[in-house]
């Protein structure tokens, strides 16, 4: 068992376990495997023990399966909380822009909860450490304004179909741990989950490295076909994780995101 000591920043440790929990509840119908919860109170949240293994390309395939069937579980709207979340959320990068799971939809279009959500918050507080500056920032505030106005809508994966993808929302490589058992499995942890589009969680795994992403994709497109044209749009649905770690880190993450967005300019 893993026990996390948060006392400091008990509310960070609980919006992890509400996503924990409701990624869970995909399981059951194929859904990716997801580290159990053992026990939880303020600032303290005990996990099951990992024993790490070596991923092959059936164990990633499978992975990249069940991670297609937790993104068709859902979400009642784009930018909703985990079941049962109340107040602010918090992240390093400061609090993240999401709404309640049950409250009415705030955004019709993707592009409008990525602009709104997902861009524009984290904008003045890259300028604040000046990890982008001026320039930078009319850059990124005009892909915005094009994101708004439905220049980058596109479908979500089949499974998902009109609806709303159930988001693991952190889902850079070190956050699907490769297990040791029978079998051996890919199992999420340390999520910020939220109502979005599926394709931010595949290329969230994509920004850092993640073992055996083509099989991954394989398994994942064989269950549920990605719209066409989404290896154009990774860098689009990395723009989130990379300017929020501007934020946190400054440094070359902010001419990063700059450069990026400047590409969908």
């Amino acid at each position: 068992m893993r026990t996390f000591d948060k006392s400091g920043e008990p509310d960070s440790l609980r919006f992890e376990a509400a996503g924990l929990r409701w990624l869970a509840q995909a399981e059951a119908d194929g859904g990716a495997a997801v580290v159990q919860i053992h026990g939880q109170r303020p600032g303290v949240l005990e996990l099951a023990h990992l024993p790490a293994a070596g991923a092959s390309a059936q164990v990633a395939a499978e992975f990249g399966r069940g991670l297609a069937r937790t993104h068709a579980a859902g979400a009642p709207s784009l930018g909703c909380t985990p079941p049962g979340w109340s107040g602010q959320v918090p992240r390093s990068s400061g609090p993240m822009p999401l709404h309640g799971h049950d409250a009415e939809p705030q955004f019709h279009t993707w592009g409008q909860f990525y602009a709104e959500y997902q861009i524009r918050p984290y904008i003045a507080r890259a300028l604040g450490n000046h990890s982008i500056d001026d320039d930078g920032a009319a850059v990124l505030d005009r892909l915005a304004d094009r994101l708004e106005a439905g220049d980058f809508d596109h479908d979500q994966p089949a499974l998902v179909g009109d609806g709303v993808a159930r988001l693991h929302g952190d889902l850079w490589g070190g956050n699907v741990v490769w297990t040791a058992g029978e079998p051996v499995r890919g199992v999420l942890i340390d999520p910020a989950a939220h109502g979005g589009h599926a394709e931010t969680d595949l290329a969230a795994l994509a920004l850092f490295g993640a073992d055996r992403l083509d099989d991954i994709l394989a398994g994942y497109q064989e269950v549920s076909a990605l719209a066409d044209g989404w290896q154009d749009r990774i860098g689009l649905h990395q723009l989130t994780m990379l300017i929020m770690h501007a934020v946190i880190f400054g440094g070359s993450y902010g001419r990063q995101t700059v450069q990026v967005a400047r590409r969908y300019l």
